[in-house]
């Protein structure tokens, strides 16, 4: 089982059950998740993005035995961003990275952006793209972050054939014609976090191909067994279980 969408250090407007480490990592594999892909809240609203994943790394290292694998924060409104994808790729071993648009002040047509996927793709790394954090209604009221405009992303992607994006906590909001040229676009994957209603990976496998569907949680910030019970909920098929709990992870990350 191999979750696409967990978090280390602390959310920074509450404490969350499991935001220490030795816990997360004993609550992970107490759930039988054999990898997680993590990325850490300070790259929200830290400046110091070196900082936040020299610590994410070691934190990786450090627990769970190989079970995290780190994805760095990128903020490319920043000077030098790109010294902080080349240290994510060459020094800290990161086979991704993970963008927080919301929160860091630009959009998708924001020419920037464009230069960072460029920039991804010559090097091989996955990108994971949030949407949003947290639902828009319980947002802190000095601080509202809107979700992501995904508009612009399909033209982006098909121009990068080869380059492999995730989409996280978007199924929410991605509906329609936005979804459909999402996945004609590219290698456009959707993890599961904040999808919701009953039934709702078999209802969503009616729209999405089953080898575009990852298991992702949210976790700390989503209660992780809120993710497993989609799974289980959902009458799927054997083939269709395991390429979504970690077949489809495995291809975008080869060992």
């Amino acid at each position: 089982m191999i979750d696409v969408n967990v978090h280390l250090s602390r959310w920074p407007f509450r404490r969350l059950p499991h935001d220490e480490t030795p816990r997360l990592v004993e609550k992970l594999q107490s759930c039988g998740i054999t990898q997680a892909w993590a990325g850490s809240f300070d790259g929200l609203l830290h400046r110091d993005i070196e900082g936040v994943n020299a610590r994410l790394a070691e934190e990786c290292k450090r627990h769970g035995s190989g079970l995290l694998v780190p994805f760095g924060s990128v903020n490319p409104t920043l000077p030098d961003w790109q010294e902080d994808v080349r240290r994510c790729h060459e020094e800290h071993g990161m086979p991704g990275v993970r963008l927080h648009p919301g929160y860091h002040g630009y959009t998708l047509d924001d020419p920037v952006f464009a230069e960072l996927l460029a920039l991804a793709d010559r090097r091989k790394l996955v990108v994971q793209l949030a949407i949003r954090m947290e639902d828009i209604r319980t947002h802190h009221p000095l601080m509202p972050v809107p979700d992501v405009d995904p508009a612009p992303l399909a033209d982006l992607i098909a121009a990068r054939p080869n380059l492999r994006l995730v989409i996280l906590n978007g199924l929410r909001t991605l509906r329609g014609n936005v979804l459909a040229q999402l996945i004609k676009s590219g290698n456009v994957y959707f993890e599961i976090a904040m999808l919701e209603g009953v039934a709702g990976i078999a209802n969503l496998l009616q729209t999405v191909p089953p080898d575009r569907l990852l298991f992702g949680s949210h976790f700390p910030f989503f209660v992780l067994e809120s993710a497993l019970l989609k799974m289980r909920e959902s009458r799927l098929t054997s083939a269709q279980l395991e390429a979504i709990a970690h077949q489809n992870a495995q291809r975008l990350l080869p060992a």
